[in-house]
């Protein structure tokens, strides 16, 4: 019981944590206060235990009328950013993070569709950034926005309960980031957004100051600098008087010198466990570990009923990969996977749920191809459920503060 649980919670805070990266892209003007869920289990196989939970703030107006403050509140991790309007200039603001907690580094080695556990440990990190946004268009509806960010973070691996005695860690050590990166459009950080657009492409540098070999007699390398480069484009859209919606993203990413844990992780239905997710249905969370790989994505929603309460949703992916040198996977380069999910919205969409079923046309199970999974995601808007649990000049009466509760279903 004591190791199902601790691995739960490394990867519970390493994605809940990870979902702040959405709001870095520049600073947000808009308040939203959201509570998000999301888990997938696997059917066939052991793979870790993948899901987020974590309360989401963006407050403008924070303490003076020019600071922005995010905030993402996990179990056992906190990541926040404070943010300048117009620090440096009319147009480019500036923004100070701050981040740290427990399990946030920790790694699940997946090979050939199995999860080791004697090789996965866990990691716990802290870190602060600086984060400078230029916005080159501000009389246009559609932002362009450059983003730099310098970042000093540190990683410290420990042993989990099932890590062999004989698998040497890597090192604990400060590890630098520099990131930089060109957006046109954005996304909310919602689950299932209704209309989005962008285009954008990233280049992030990690520097350590202690590579060297690791594993069991050393036959893993962690490498002292790795260079990201990432490309995507995304589309939204819902129609108004049908409420179909139609969402397409396709992602590129290449690397120099990428190792296991520089590398681009796919796998899984998790939309909100990283700025840019690399969902495969059916597959385990973040289970094939690529150099190189362009990923095609696609969901179609269509509303069930007049009432606009039920919608399905239909899923697809592929992705055409190349590995990082010892995690290949047999049977190709090319990894497919499809979906389908009911999705159910509460009265002003002040919360919404969605059970989904995904089937890994290519992932690996017991040697052969086919796997199947199950996910769940819950998005709770605070701000749609109205002015929390008290109105303005109400008492506090447990029997109103229920009424409003019940109101949102």
């Amino acid at each position: 019981m004591l190791t199902a649980r601790r691995h739960f919670h490394s990867i519970l805070v390493g994605l809940a944590l990870a979902t702040a990266l959405a709001a870095r892209a520049q600073i947000d003007p808009h308040k939203r206060e959201l509570v998000q869920l999301g888990y997938n289990q696997a059917f066939e196989g052991h793979a870790p235990l993948a899901a987020y939970a974590f309360y989401f703030l963006n407050k403008p107006d924070f303490i003076r009328s020019n600071l922005t403050l995010r905030l993402a509140v996990a179990p056992v991790y906190l990541d926040s950013e404070v943010g300048v309007s117009q620090a440096l200039g009319p147009n480019t603001d500036l923004g100070f993070g701050l981040a740290g907690g427990g399990y946030a580094d920790s790694y699940s080695e997946i090979r050939e569709g199995n999860y080791k556990t004697q090789e996965s440990f866990d990691g716990h990190s802290g870190e602060v950034s600086v984060n400078v946004y230029h916005r080159f268009n501000p009389a246009q509806r559609v932002p362009l926005n450059a983003i730099l960010r310098g970042e000093a973070h540190y990683s410290a691996f420990t042993d989990s309960d099932d890590t062999n005695p004989g698998f040497e860690l890597p090192q604990s050590q400060p590890i630098f980031f520099i990131r930089s990166g060109l957006r046109l459009g954005g996304q909310e950080p919602l689950m299932l957004p209704e209309l989005a657009m962008e285009v954008s492409i990233w280049y992030q540098g990690q520097f350590r100051t202690h590579s060297g070999a690791y594993g069991y007699g050393n036959d893993r390398q962690l490498n002292p600098t790795t260079h990201q480069f990432l490309g995507r484009g995304l589309f939204a859209y819902t129609h108004t008087n049908s409420g179909q919606a139609l969402r397409l993203n396709l992602t590129l990413g290449d690397s120099i010198h990428a190792d296991r844990f520089s590398a681009y992780r796919l796998g899984g239905f998790l939309p909100l466990a990283s700025e840019f997710p690399l969902d495969l249905p059916g597959y385990y969370f973040q289970e094939i570990s690529a150099r190189r790989f362009a990923l095609l994505g696609a969901n179609y929603e269509v509303q069930l009923g007049r009432g606009r309460r039920v919608s399905a949703l239909l899923s697809a992916a592929t992705a055409g990969v190349d590995y990082i040198a010892g995690l290949k996977q047999p049977g190709g380069d090319r990894l497919s996977g499809v979906g389908a999910g009911l999705i159910y919205r509460s009265k002003r969409n002040a919360w919404q749920a969605l059970v989904a079923y995904g089937y890994g046309i290519d992932a690996l199970r017991n040697g052969e191809p086919g796997a199947h999974s199950i996910g769940f995601l819950v998005q709770f808007d605070l701000d749609r459920a109205g002015l929390g649990l008290l109105g303005p000049g109400e008492s506090p009466n447990f029997s109103r503060a229920l009424r409003r509760i019940l109101n949102l279903f």
